[in-house]
């Protein structure tokens, strides 16, 4: 059997924050969907991507968490000092192994589509002196009034101006019906990694809540990649349903 051969993907580590006491769903991690836990679904997603298993690692400050992974073979590292976001746990990582990009996958994103996840790999070799972050088009007006869902600008050459979890453009709905969301997936490489401040969130992310623009107020652009649209992030209870139903919805069409 000829040896599979993973060529772009040698230089990249996927890293998958998760941590237990989420101010919006405590313990979600290990919430089951369909039978299986996120944590688990997240990873598979990955694993589905064609990224080997040796690059992917999940990054986490719980004890729980870890003892999961570690019993169901998944690549793990506790993480010891205290982090405000999932960027400030791949810094962490990239201080324990050392790799040229890192890619932050949420540990929240159960359905993530593997094809993004490769897209993201590729222009992540395109383009090694960006940051990279996906985006998708809004097409339901709930979405766009939706306070979970961060809502992304940016210019025409797709590099991100500002996002907000509040429906900007404010008339984007009325005029057009066209706006767009963020894809919570991000590539850093690790030059520019290093320029994120540990343990203190600028201005408009603290505002917002949105790690990605730390970056943007460091005066560090950010390139916006399109992905698809098939990506549902839990971030509240209720949305455990909408990825069953989207589960469901879809077990006879593999």
């Amino acid at each position: 059997m000829q040896k599979k051969n993973f060529g772009i993907y040698n230089n990249i580590l996927i890293v998958i924050p998760a941590r237990m006491n989420s101010k919006r769903f405590p313990g979600k991690p290990l919430v089951k969907i369909d039978g299986k836990e996120m944590i688990k679904r997240t990873y598979e997603q990955c694993l589905l991507s064609g990224h080997p298993k040796k690059n992917i690692v999940v990054a986490t400050d719980s004890n729980k968490i870890a003892s999961f992974c570690k019993k169901n073979f998944l690549n793990y590292k506790i993480i010891k000092s205290k982090c405000l976001t999932g960027t400030d746990r791949v810094l962490a990582i990239s201080s324990l192994i050392k790799y040229k990009f890192y890619i932050n996958i949420q540990g929240d994103e159960p359905i993530f589509n593997p094809s993004d996840i490769k897209k993201m790999v590729v222009s992540a070799n395109k383009y090694p002196d960006k940051i990279l972050n996906g985006y998708t088009e809004i097409k339901n007006k709930n979405l766009f009034f939706n306070k979970n869902i961060p809502k992304v600008v940016f210019s025409q050459e797709k590099e991100l101006l500002y996002m907000s979890r509040q429906p900007i453009p404010s008339n984007a709905f009325l005029k057009n019906k066209k706006a767009y969301r963020q894809v919570c997936i991000y590539v850093y490489p690790i030059k520019l990694l290093n320029k994120f401040r540990k343990n203190k969130k600028t201005e408009f992310e603290f505002f917002e809540d949105i790690e990605i623009l730390r970056f943007l107020e460091l005066g560090i652009p950010v390139k916006m990649i399109k992905l698809s649209d098939r990506s549902i992030a839990v971030d509240i209870p209720s949305d455990v349903s909408k990825v069953e139903k989207f589960l469901n919805n879809n077990k006879n069409k593999h």
